[in-house]
């Protein structure tokens, strides 16, 4: 899709629980891939859970939490595409929390200081 129009324009908004559904796809590997080509606008972090064949739950981003490795998902980002807008994706409703059920505001927060951690970590760690 991104070779269909060669642009810096022309970007992915990519998100990791969406495309952790599927325990086949390597997303780091995803990330370095269109990342080295500048072509990743926005991600979306988000952990998942596997059920089982099609099946999964969107999980509190801890890596220790669901299948998805949140470190290097985010290493990913900060070796290929450090300036590309990140955000938490989706929330569960925790805390007795009443809302849009899927957008929790806690658990978003919850989150992007989770993410924001990571970032610090990698920094601090490759200097």
């Amino acid at each position: 899709m991104v070779k269909l129009h060669d642009s810096p324009a022309n970007t992915l908004c990519l998100c990791t629980g969406s495309l952790g559904s599927n325990p086949d796809n390597d997303i780091p590997k995803i990330i370095r891939h269109f990342g080295e080509m500048n072509r990743i606008g926005a991600m979306h972090v988000r952990n998942v859970k596997y059920l089982g064949h099609h099946h999964f739950r969107e999980a509190a981003h801890l890596s220790c939490t669901g299948d998805l490795d949140l470190y290097e998902i985010m290493k990913a980002i900060y070796d290929t595409c450090p300036d590309t807008y990140i955000r938490p994706d989706h929330g569960r409703m925790i805390w007795d929390e009443q809302g849009r059920p899927g957008y929790g505001l806690y658990d978003r927060a919850l989150g992007a200081a989770y993410i924001n951690g990571l970032w610090e970590a990698i920094d601090k760690g490759s200097k």
